[in-house]
């Protein structure tokens, strides 16, 4: 499963691998990138990962194509699942 997030292209930190660096970052310069993502995703406990996974790709889709002084970025990453029998 391919997981998404949103960062800003100033911010030197990975949010996969360094979130707090990345958080501590995007707040400090104003951003709140996690609130923003918050106010357009709709996730739900009751939807599979993969249905989350989508929901959150579309925000940041959504909140990139709107942002008018280009500030913001899609990251990939490629989450390998466990398979246990």
């Amino acid at each position: 499963m391919v997981n998404c997030a949103i960062t800003t292209a100033d911010n030197p930190y990975d949010p996969f691998d360094q979130f707090d660096e990345w958080y501590r970052f995007d707040t400090d310069h104003g951003y709140d990138s996690c609130g923003m993502l918050a106010r357009f995703q709709y996730t739900s406990d009751q939807f599979t990962d993969a249905e989350n996974s989508y929901e959150i790709e579309r925000a940041i889709d959504y909140i990139i194509e709107n942002d008018p002084l280009n500030r913001y970025k899609k990251i990939k990453r490629d989450i390998k699942r466990d398979i246990k029998n």
